[in-house]
């Protein structure tokens, strides 16, 4: 769901809580009141050096501050090298996904307070809770298996649903406490989840096996079971699942990937944008006739191989956002090296803005830009909807992915140890 209607839906959830318990003039003042103590930010998880830069999110971008998010890297590292499976599983993550490395942030969502930044941990097979403030640790929820992965907070601000890679899982916790309220069964590999704008469902995208090198269309099959799974947010029940191989091969597309990746609703929520594994492109799926309605192959860069076995974790385009009024699409082409912005009514697309290994794409504060997180540079770049130009790129820390928006206190610095 656009992050917009989420903030607004947020601060309106605070409002009626306060009118409910003082008369309206006060409700009022107070609402306002705390509403001009926080500032509205952007997190930028800098994956590799287990970090989170915080910077406007808005006009120049500018660095606000760093919150370290492997405070307790001694203790965890202490806990695996004790066990030979999880140090096996720890390891495994650095020389597949990680690339080499380890991954220390792969999400994150402020509290509805900004007191707090909830952190999924790859490596380390959790999600935390950080005081902003402090630094410090308010809790820690261990995922089932070994990695945790991509996470998606409800639209009061009050839940978080964080996928567990490996025993195809997602748990969904209480975003103050980290206690679980549920948990739901997958598809192989559970990655991507959105809950729709009035918090009834949630989405979750299993794309598979993408660390094997069976890559060629031929052998598709082993990559597992992909599909999407869409479960009732309060009882967590599975409502339906949608498989796009059946799509894609009634459209001829056979050698396409049915691994969906990054996706976006419209703001209607009547159509779904979302990126497969191997495909320099989208598809559009529209949710009443659950048919893929149009595909857009974006250029590929002649300096990009095609060779599958090369893509990292088997995802050529990864990363997709949409502006507030549903005008414009913004995509990463992670393995092209560019970004760009599409026209969402003619799917045509705007300049080929370079970019080194764009692995996200979200929406600015006020809705103008798509900033995207270049891993490959260590920097973000925001690229002006209106005009498809790039206005201004920001340093961050090492192997930037996701970037999502969120609140601190006004007037926020960072934490002792940030």
């Amino acid at each position: 769901m656009p992050v917009f209607r989420r903030r607004h839906l947020c601060s309106l959830t605070a409002a009626l809580a306060l009118t409910a318990a003082v008369p309206a003039t006060a409700a009022q003042a107070d609402a306002a009141g705390a509403s001009a103590a926080l500032r509205e930010v952007l997190f930028v998880g800098n994956n590799w050096d287990g970090t989170a830069d915080v910077i406007k999110s808005t006009g120049d971008f500018a660095k606000l501050g760093r919150i370290n998010v492997i405070p307790d890297k001694d203790e965890r590292m202490a806990q695996i090298n004790a066990d030979p499976i999880r140090w096996i599983a720890f390891m495994t993550i650095r020389n597949t996904v990680g690339e080499g490395h380890d991954q220390f942030v792969d999400d994150m969502y402020s509290t509805p307070d900004g007191s707090s930044v909830v952190v999924s941990r790859p490596s380390f097979a959790d999600v935390v809770s950080l005081d902003v403030t402090t630094g410090r640790i308010n809790w820690r929820f261990p995922v089932s298996g070994y990695r945790s992965d991509h996470m998606a907070v409800s639209p009061d601000g009050k839940r978080v649903a964080v996928s567990a890679s490996t025993s195809n899982t997602v748990h969904v916790l209480d975003i103050v406490t980290g206690r679980e309220l549920g948990r739901f069964a997958t598809g192989d590999k559970p990655h991507e989840n959105i809950f729709t704008q009035d918090g009834k469902y949630i989405y979750n995208m299993a794309i598979g096996d993408v660390n094997t090198q069976t890559d060629a269309p031929w052998l598709d099959w082993t990559k597992g079971d992909r599909r999407i799974t869409v479960v009732d947010a309060t009882t967590f029940k599975q409502v339906k699942v949608i498989d796009m191989r059946p799509q894609l091969d009634a459209l001829g597309l056979k050698d396409h990937s049915d691994a969906v990746r990054p996706a976006v609703f419209s703001p209607d929520e009547s159509k779904l944008y979302f990126q497969v594994s191997f495909f320099n492109g989208f598809f559009e799926y529209d949710i009443a006739t659950e048919k893929i309605t149009r595909t857009k192959t974006l250029p590929k860069n002649p300096a990009t191989s095609d060779d599958r076995t090369t893509f990292v974790n088997d995802s050529r385009h990864h990363g997709i956002s949409m502006s507030p009024d549903g005008g414009k699409l913004c995509v990463a082409g992670t393995m092209d090296d560019y970004a760009t912005v599409v026209d969402r009514a003619t799917l045509k697309e705007g300049p080929l803005v370079t970019a080194s290994k764009p692995y996200w794409a979200t929406v600015s504060g006020d809705g103008r830009s798509c900033v995207v997180s270049e891993s490959g540079t260590d920097q973000v770049t925001a690229i002006d909807f209106t005009t498809g130009k790039k206005t201004v790129s920001v340093p961050v820390g090492d192997h930037p992915q996701r970037v999502r928006l969120g609140h601190v206190a006004a007037g926020w610095t960072s934490p002792p140890a940030g």
